[in-house]
């Protein structure tokens, strides 16, 4: 028996299991003092939950790759990474890859966006002033995400729902059981096929027609363009990264703000607090539980070895919590400072819309709190989604004042 699964027979964690999944934070401090490396045999994965740990396999792409995935049935399929999948590559490729939209996702650029993302915001809650009850994610998570990424790409805001569902359908799963990746990742990016082709034909100052003109040295030294298979990987990456994640963030603001009343009403009367109270939220409940890594090579955790072709889960959603590094760890603070937060990894594969995601989730919390400054969450209809892959809610009803 694996001498992992011998020394942590008093925890268990299953990513799967709704009823962990609900509240996972009290396995993930068991984990923490008891399990720091777990190992799950039925699904055959290790895993790591303290800050320092994940920090470090997120630093080191040579021991902990993201060349199989960095979703665990991704990698158990053994799946090939479709050309031009950036964040299933390393280093030079990996590199090479991302260097090509880091020319659009710069700070600055983003920031520059700051007040169309406010007015579109805008736009989605003015609608729903004066009314008793509101949806975060139906109302405002389902809208704004899709509909930045969407002017970003240049894909018409009727198509913007079609490509909302296509992305939550893919991570979406059975509940208590792995995600089929087969099927949904085999014949990545054709979705946005006649996208691209028309805007082939008709450019516009937008991320797609950027991608079909792009030059860059790839890794063999060559001047190109992206391949056509390359330019659909891409616009689907971006997509989908950028439409599921700040919807999470959304439905997590209204629950975190609604449980926390006397913090919410000072942010709302000193707007000055919003970008540490976003930060505060990614820290206690990230959108990216995990994160998957194949080991490269046999290496030592916690004194134990860890061989080589195993999969590694890095539990952000635990080291965030970590009372080594985040005092009252489980204790949202909207004012905390100190250590940040590792919800957007380390490292080369560090979140490449970081800067995108804060600007949309400053403007959300914003335009909310001008509007809603008291609200109370009807959890007793709130409905978390069932996926493995990210975590947040497909309804999250609150009643105003």
């Amino acid at each position: 028996m694996n001498t992992a699964s011998q020394s942590d027979s008093a925890v268990y964690w299953d990513p799967y299991r709704p009823d962990i999944a609900y509240n996972p934070y009290p396995t993930y401090k068991r984990m923490r003092q008891e399990a720091p490396l777990y190992y799950n045999e039925e699904y055959d994965f290790y895993a790591v939950t303290r800050f320092v740990d994940v920090e470090r396999c997120l630093n080191d792409w040579q021991n902990f790759s993201s060349s199989r995935g960095d979703i665990l049935e991704v990698m158990k399929a053994g799946m090939p990474a479709p050309e031009g999948m950036f964040i299933w590559e390393d280093p030079p490729l990996h590199d090479v890859h991302r260097s090509v939209v880091s020319r659009v996702f710069t700070p600055r650029k983003m920031n520059e966006l700051h007040q169309t993302i406010s007015d579109y915001t805008a736009s989605c809650l003015d609608p729903l002033v004066g009314s008793e009850r509101i949806d975060f994610i139906a109302d405002l998570g389902a809208k704004l995400p899709g509909g930045v990424i969407g002017l970003l790409l240049g894909i018409p805001a009727e198509d913007q729902v079609f490509v909302r569902e296509l992305v939550e359908n893919r991570l979406r799963t059975e509940e208590g059981k792995p995600m089929d990746v087969q099927d949904v990742y085999s014949d990545i990016g054709s979705e946005f096929a006649d996208y691209i082709a028309w805007r082939e034909k008709n450019p516009s100052d937008d991320l797609m027609t950027q991608l079909l003109h792009a030059e860059f040295v790839d890794e063999k030294g060559v001047n190109r363009k992206l391949t056509r298979a390359e330019v659909l990987t891409f616009t689907d990456v971006i997509s989908g990264a950028g439409n599921d994640t700040t919807n999470r963030f959304i439905g997590w603001m209204g629950k975190i703000l609604g449980e926390h009343p006397d913090q919410r009403r000072q942010i709302a009367a000193n707007p000055a607090l919003i970008p540490d109270a976003v930060e505060e939220i990614l820290r206690v409940e990230p959108p990216g539980p995990a994160i998957a890594r194949y080991v490269m090579h046999d290496v030592e955790v916690h004194g134990q070895t860890v061989p080589a072709g195993s999969a590694m889960l890095l539990v952000v959603a635990a080291a965030n919590r970590d009372e080594a590094r985040f005092p009252d760890g489980d204790s949202f603070d909207a004012q905390r400072k100190g250590a940040t937060h590792i919800t957007f990894g380390r490292g080369v594969h560090s979140c490449l819309g970081a800067a995108l995601a804060r600007v949309e989730a400053r403007c959300a919390m914003a335009e909310v709190l001008k509007r809603f400054p008291d609200w109370t969450v009807d959890l007793d209809n709130a409905v978390l989604s069932s996926s493995s892959t990210t975590r947040g809610w497909d309804k999250l009803p609150v009643s105003i004042g």
